[in-house]
């Protein structure tokens, strides 16, 4: 028995294991020795210490202490041997993929989303009014500030949300106030992307690969395709009825997203980019359409307004038999 604990208490170090709880600690003296408020009684002033070289606690306020065992019992409330078994079956558990940590934080991302003022504010200044559409897409929102907290009452380890790239070195969630969406690679959800709603630099991907052609599954098999920059562009374009649109996440196509966008010699491309003042999204535009003939297919590059793109015409007031027109009046390469 006394062999079996000492094992659990090095394979279940406390600090990492206290984080699970969202305890927050301070260096205190050396960097082994951290203090905190107590999770086991509540107090406004710190109290808890934790000796991460030791791999021990005691509080000054409640006094108890001990290691993590005594801490399980603690805090829940369980006899020694029960404490046991619950670290046991906390071991046993196998460690979360990535891709089940980003499967977890989308669907809480959408649930998010009607619950936040700004968030609904944000998406009606976009044009965005229809919720089943929301939904269908998979729009989602990260309020900040509880992504942690739901990934480790959820069992999570923190290790591995940082090696994510969900939350930060600071423990803050790395799409805080942003809108999100899903990227994905075929059906498998391989990256989030998130679009600020405040002053923060405006687009985030995780450390992973962008993945496919936003809903490409939904799009493949329509015989003309419309391309635009991003996923906002593409949101109010389904609203429309426009549901043959996907995008690239930006200008630059991956070898992937190019791959499915060519791999029907019969397909028509309609490339929407934004209509930039300098140039830049029309030029963007001309490139890919030449990349797109040389595969083989028609590629046509839409013109709109100077100074908008599909999300801003929209928003400015344009209808569908508005963009209808501009795709009728579209340049084909030859």
């Amino acid at each position: 028995m006394q062999s079996d604990f000492e094992s659990l208490k090095r394979e279940i170090p406390l600090l990492p294991y206290l984080a699970r709880y969202d305890w927050k600690g301070r260096p205190v003296g050396s960097q082994q020795e951290f203090v905190g408020l107590c999770p086991l009684h509540t107090e406004s002033k710190p109290s808890f210490y934790v000796n991460a070289r030791k791999n021990v606690f005691y509080c000054h306020g409640c006094g108890h202490g001990g290691d993590v065992i005594r801490f399980v019992q603690l805090y829940r409330n369980l006899s020694f041997h029960q404490a046991l078994v619950q670290l046991k079956q906390e071991l046993a558990v196998p460690e979360a993929s990535p891709h089940e940590v980003l499967k977890e934080s989308w669907a809480f991302y959408q649930s998010q989303v009607p619950c936040h003022g700004e968030a609904l504010y944000y998406l009606h200044t976009r044009g965005l009014h229809d919720p089943a559409l929301m939904r269908q897409i998979g729009i989602g929102y990260a309020p900040g500030g509880s992504l942690r907290r739901h990934l480790i009452q959820l069992g999570y380890p923190l290790g591995r949300l940082l090696q994510s790239g969900l939350i930060n070195g600071s423990g803050h969630d790395t799409f805080f106030r942003r809108i999100v969406f899903p990227c994905f690679d075929q059906d498998r959800l391989v990256n989030l992307y998130g679009r600020s709603i405040g002053s923060d630099p405006p687009h985030r991907f995780l450390p992973f690969p962008k993945g496919g052609l936003f809903a490409w599954n939904t799009v493949r098999t329509c015989p003309a395709v419309i391309l635009v920059e991003g996923p906002l562009d593409l949101a109010v374009l389904w609203q429309a009825g426009f549901v043959n649109t996907t995008c690239g996440f930006g200008i630059h196509l991956s070898r992937l997203q190019l791959s499915q966008l060519c791999d029907a010699p019969e397909r028509q491309v309609f490339i929407a980019f934004d209509s930039d003042p300098n140039g830049a999204g029309q030029s963007a535009a001309r490139f890919l359409a030449q990349r797109v003939t040389h595969a083989g297919l028609t590629a046509h590059i839409v013109d709109l307004p100077l100074g908008h793109d599909p999300n801003s015409y929209f928003v400015s007031g344009a209808r569908a038999a508005d963009f209808r027109r501009c795709l009728d009046l579209a340049e084909a390469l030859p």
